[in-house]
């Protein structure tokens, strides 16, 4: 078997599939024991393989290979290389990130919502009163005849031992070879990446800017491989394309032709984005995002001219630029980021900005030195949250609310149990479907002090 890590003999199981868990998969039971199940649907019958298994194991996990009662939801699979019943019938397992390519785009953010609520339920604390909120669609996806397909902007690419591209199956060291990326948008697939000898190269990165500005490959090459050898793969891509080396060891970003950075648009500005550095992916997240931040902020009378505002895990500055906007020159803006080459590319972001201070380090160390009354602090932490810590800070440096963007159900469920802690309540929550066909949503929340 595969990956399997114990017994053989339950290779193979029929399971009814149960609740939708976060994840990506759903949840069984035989004799006992619970199996996270990946690419099935709650209520169906299906046969299942054990991908990881083992009688110490505390829950195993498995895949799909046999549908044997499908549920009125279940669509064909847009992507050969992510279906896990034809991959399977070939002897592998599918790739991941689209694990949820099996159900109508419906029914997906229906379970998405599921997953939200149980979450904010089992995490939020005693006495929660969990939201009904619905999982919005965005984009393409939202019109009767959407795909949920062609929003990726960003897409990261393994490479086979052949030199081909591909991506990783879930939970594995495998490489299984694509000659697509369906969920790309037409800039990255255009590049044809598939058909170019990579050799020497470990992993691949890819941006094409929503706004058509001109794409950029980052290419992080195996140790020992020779410029010469770098050189030569970036010939083989169009001249229209930035090529650059990515250390992933330093961040590093060593131009090879063109620029290290792209061009990103976004409210009404312009955004650089040096090498991998962080923004949103899906084409309309960050027009969608921006507008429920800044619309909780206005309606809520925190967010004005005269304003004191900070972003924090700001990045290349999506948030504060618009902040900007709407404080004016008789209000401000500390915009804070850890990362250095990110902080790098807000600095010139926002340099047309005298009401916008940037700063680089962490955000409790620059709470702590910089004190002052905020009207309004927004959040828009890594996957996995804030944390109690920062929390406490934010908390103790007395904004009027905080608006918290975040990309994981289960760590913003953690820390609106900590808000709560520090005497705050959950005011309002927006979701919405950035990530078709994947189990990842994206949340706004506004926070304020418990009256």
């Amino acid at each position: 078997m595969s990956t399997d890590t114990g017994t053989t003999d339950h290779t193979e199981l029929t399971v009814d599939v149960g609740p939708v868990a976060h994840g990506g998969h759903c949840v069984a039971r035989h004799e006992g024991r619970v199996i996270f199940v990946r690419h099935g649907i709650p209520g169906e019958k299906v046969r299942i393989r054990l991908t990881e298994d083992g009688e110490s194991a505390k829950f195993w996990r498995a895949n799909v290979i046999e549908v044997l009662e499908p549920s009125p939801d279940r669509v064909e699979h847009f992507w050969h290389a992510a279906d896990a019943q034809r991959s399977w019938s070939h002897g592998h397992p599918p790739v991941g990130g689209a694990e949820l390519g099996h159900i109508s785009l419906a029914r997906q953010r229906r379970l998405k919502a599921e997953v939200l609520a149980e979450q904010l339920h089992r995490l939020a604390g005693p006495g929660f009163h969990v939201p009904k909120t619905p999982v919005e669609a965005v984009g393409e996806a939202a019109s009767a005849a959407g795909t949920g397909l062609g929003w990726r902007t960003r897409t990261g690419f393994a490479v086979t031992p052949a030199g081909r591209i591909g991506m990783h199956a879930h939970r594995s060291e495998a490489v299984f070879a694509v000659r697509e990326m369906p969920l790309a948008v037409d800039g990255i697939n255009a590049l044809r990446l598939w058909d170019l000898d990579l050799q020497g190269i470990e992993r691949v990165e890819v941006a094409a800017p929503a706004n058509g500005s001109r794409p950029l490959v980052l290419l992080v090459p195996a140790g020992g491989t020779r410029p010469k050898r770098l050189a030569a793969i970036a010939a083989r891509l169009p001249d229209d394309v930035s090529v650059a080396q990515l250390d992933p060891a330093t961040g590093a970003v060593t131009q090879l032709r063109g620029r290290t950075w792209v061009q990103e648009s976004a409210a009404g500005h312009d955004y650089r984005v040096t090498g991998d550095g962080f923004w949103q992916i899906h084409r309309d997240a960050p027009e969608t995002l921006v507008g429920a931040v800044t619309g909780f902020l206005h309606d809520g009378g925190y967010l004005a001219a005269g304003s004191v505002v900070a972003d924090l895990y700001a990045g290349a500055g999506l948030f504060t630029a618009p902040l900007a906007d709407a404080v004016g020159v008789t209000g401000s803006v500390l915009s804070v980021e850890g990362a250095p080459g990110t902080s790098r590319d807000a600095r010139k972001n926002l340099h047309g900005a005298p009401q916008v201070e940037i700063v680089q380090g962490k955000v409790e160390r620059v709470l702590r030195q910089k004190p002052r009354n905020f009207d309004a602090l927004i959040l828009d932490p890594p996957r996995a949250g804030a944390g109690k810590a920062v929390v406490n800070q934010l908390v103790a440096s007395g904004p009027r609310a905080v608006a918290y963007v975040s990309c994981d159900p289960a760590s913003f469920a953690r820390d609106v149990g900590y808000f709560r802690q520090a005497g705050w309540d959950l005011g309002a929550l927006r979701a919405f479907d950035l990530y078709p066909h994947t189990h990842h949503m994206e949340t706004v929340a506004l926070l304020t002090p418990r009256r």
